[in-house]
């Protein structure tokens, strides 16, 4: 229980981190917030070795949706690597594109009628998706952000990643709110 209340801390000070932008004027707007988490949950997930060409190849977390989303990525988590993998930020239009290219998917609200689409095109991938769409992680999608009041929580399907051959950390497990039924 100790390291659990640990690792929330870690991760909401990350967060808080992430999105300062030293100005002390500028709150963090929700999209670098979730990208703090999307860099937090990269870290707390193992890929299967052959995953990556070599050691310092780039982790690819892929985008569908807006591009002010993209933009809000890029600038948080500029510089940012997950053992040793250089975090890069790209568009993703095809679940093609996303299986051949990426290690995490986001699926932005805006794009929740292509769910099912990119679930269906990613069916034995090792891409962590992620999203933000209702009932995301019921219909086979791995981590859905939900939002409690003011504050962001996210939803695992941990039987959906291991199906993907991606390992989640017990200690991300442990933080995760459960899913409404």
């Amino acid at each position: 229980m100790r390291h659990a209340a640990i690792g929330v801390l870690g991760l909401v000070v990350a967060a808080l981190l992430l999105s300062y932008d030293g100005s002390g004027q500028t709150p963090a707007t929700p999209y670098q917030l979730k990208a703090a988490f999307l860099f937090h949950f990269a870290e707390f997930v193992e890929w299967p070795p052959q995953t990556f060409t070599d050691p310092s190849s780039p982790l690819v977390i892929g985008i569908l949706g807006e591009s002010s989303v993209r933009e809000d990525l890029e600038r948080t988590l500029r510089g940012k690597t997950v053992r040793n993998h250089p975090l890069e930020v790209k568009e993703i239009r095809t679940p093609v594109d996303a299986a051949h290219t990426c290690h995490v998917l986001f699926i932005t609200a805006a794009e929740r009628k292509r769910v099912a689409e990119f679930l269906a095109g990613l069916r034995g991938a090792s891409v962590l998706t992620v999203s933000e769409t209702e009932r995301f992680t019921e219909n086979g999608g791995m981590i859905n952000f939900v939002s409690e009041g003011t504050k962001i929580r996210f939803q695992i399907n941990d039987q959906a990643a291991k199906d993907a051959g991606l390992k989640v950390s017990s200690k991300l497990l442990s933080l995760a709110s459960r899913p409404a039924h």
